[in-house]
């Protein structure tokens, strides 16, 4: 038989788990890994930082909803990966970050780049490991796999010593295990299910509140058959957007705050209670509410926001029980009075957005960019928002209709996911219009990755409001705030990418048109109003 080594077994134990994607800098001892990964006919998408490949890689896995793997070398290399696979542990997402390391027989030693990874990576993933046997690899991997997707998803960390991955091993003693597979879906207790419909039933202002939980368990279509059993009107968390069409007819975007200050009974399912939604707590929400809080991972019940009904199960088993459990015993009329004064709040104030977003003024308003971009984004568009005021205006304005379709920094609250999101997601969804719109200091942050994108024709379109620095800062005393009105699109340009530069609010769609026309990357360079500053908590209320 055929002598394998430790970096053919690891590349070979990943391809058989799934992985057809690979997000990486070069570098050993992973150059080995790498290059078998290439020969197995999986697609290498090289960065030029970890942090990118690590958030590629992220966006990947939101998209596809499957395992999205990243790798960095030794030292550095691994370190680098640290920011994207914190974002993903607190975003609950199962990335697979595997490092390469100093050799085993020199741990502790001083050894070139030797410093204890995995103590780097424990607190920052759901599960990780250091292999010290070749013939456990692909084990290991599998394992790997199982921790990052089952129960609660979240990144998991596999250090490669380089000896490891040098390791001589007969082929004959390797067994792979099957291919990762989704675990069984876990119902909830019988008794919680008819005592949430029976809370819903004397409910006279419900809501529903979907997590990114009803993603992970690919139950979109049971969430929106839920709401349309019962007829109650329901909301999403930021990362979870598109979970049912923006446009149904029980969706008031904006009517968001004085719903959650209103509710009597709240439904929430697959989403944690944590400072996304102010901890489920008064002010945000009604003191007297009554919640049923669902969620696959059972130690978030009752964390933050006491459950008067906890269910602990997956979301989308759930959903399916509580949606037969409310045939004949949910009256969809007894909330019209709700659903009323939902729909009138919610058109009032999207006619006061209309005149901003109508505006002609110069700079431009940041809202008349969310406008055009809007308008030029198909049904089915995935949209990236990254930065300060954009992100606010953006997630404001901007509906989607499609469950997986709409990317942000999430609860970590991390600059600069932006373009490499919308790298990750362009590779996973190639057919499908992929948009970022970036404030310009968040740009910054890996804006290199636009050279990624060129080398590996991954026609992105990144459309930057660039209001000359971090934040809106009308007074323009804000410390470290000015960075300048930086031609991004020029920096674009000599890359190879396409760029506009625009100044002029009818200017903006004809920029987008031709951009998108190119087939290239793209950058469009929007400079927006310094002064314009989105409403939003203020960061010192996330602590109180």
């Amino acid at each position: 038989m055929a002598t394998l080594t430790g970096s053919d077994i690891l590349a070979k134990s990943l391809v058989s788990q799934g992985m057809d994607t690979l997000f990486y800098i070069m570098g050993g001892p992973m150059i080995e890994t790498e290059a078998a990964i290439i020969k197995l006919g999986a697609r290498a998408i090289d960065t030029r930082h970890e942090q990118a490949a690590s958030l590629m890689a992220h966006a990947y896995t939101r998209v596809m909803r499957k395992p999205g793997v990243c790798m960095g070398a030794s030292g550095p290399g691994a370190t680098n990966l640290v920011t994207g696979v914190a974002n993903a542990f607190v975003d609950a997402a199962p990335l697979i970050a595997v490092g390469g390391s100093s050799p085993r027989v020199f741990l502790e030693m001083e050894a070139f780049q030797e410093i204890d990874q995995l103590a780097v990576f424990k607190p920052i993933t759901k599960w990780a490991t250091r292999i010290y046997d070749a013939r456990r690899i692909p084990e290991l991997v599998a394992t790997a796999y199982r921790q990052a997707t089952t129960g609660k998803p979240g990144p998991v960390y596999i250090d490669m010593p380089g000896d490891v991955l040098g390791e001589a091993v007969d082929e004959s003693t390797i067994t792979y295990p099957k291919p990762w597979a989704q675990a069984p879906r876990t119902h909830g207790d019988p008794g919680a299910i008819s005592e949430a419909i029976a809370l819903l039933a004397k409910a006279e202002r419900p809501l529903i509140l979907g997590g990114s939980g009803v993603w992970w368990s690919d139950a979109a279509a049971a969430f929106q058959a839920f709401v349309e059993a019962t007829g109650i009107p329901f909301y999403t968390t930021p990362i979870s957007r598109g979970t049912v069409p923006e446009d149904h007819e029980l969706a008031f975007l904006n009517a968001r705050a004085r719903a959650f200050s209103e509710v009597d009974v709240l439904l929430a399912v697959g989403t944690r209670f944590n400072f996304v939604i102010q901890f489920g707590r008064p002010p945000r929400f009604a003191p007297d509410a009554k919640v049923i809080h669902v969620d696959v991972n059972p130690s978030e019940l009752n964390h933050n926001r006491q459950a008067d009904v906890p269910v602990a199960g997956d979301a989308r088993a759930v959903l399916e029980q509580l949606t037969k459990e409310a045939r004949g015993k949910i009256d969809k009329s007894r909330y019209s009075r709700w659903v009323s004064k939902l729909k009138v709040l919610d058109t009032e104030k999207a006619s006061e957005m209309d005149k901003q977003m109508s505006s002609e003024d110069t700079p431009i308003h940041p809202l008349r960019l969310c406008k055009e971009v809007r308008d030029f984004l198909k049904r089915d568009a995935i949209l990236v928002v990254d930065g300060q005021e954009i992100l606010n205006y953006g997630r404001q304005s901007i509906p989607t209709y499609v469950p997986g379709h709409r990317l942000n920094s999430g609860a970590f609250g991390c600059m600069g996911v932006g373009l490499p999101f919308g790298v990750g997601a362009k590779i996973a969804k190639p057919n499908t219009q992929v948009v970022v719109l970036h404030g310009d200091g968040s740009f910054g942050i890996n804006a290199m990755e636009i050279d990624t994108a060129v080398r590996h024709r991954v026609p992105v379109l990144c459309v930057i409001s660039n209001n000359g620095g971090w934040t809106a800062d009308p007074k323009q005393d804000k410390p470290g705030r000015n960075l300048g009105y930086s031609r991004y699109d020029k920096m674009a340009q000599d890359f190879g990418a396409h760029g506009e530069y625009v100044e002029k609010p009818h200017e903006i769609r004809p920029a987008l048109d031709r951009a998108a026309a190119s087939g290239k990357p793209a950058v469009v360079n929007v400079i927006t109003d310094y002064r314009a500053r989105a409403s939003t908590i203020r960061f010192s209320a996330y602590a109180t």
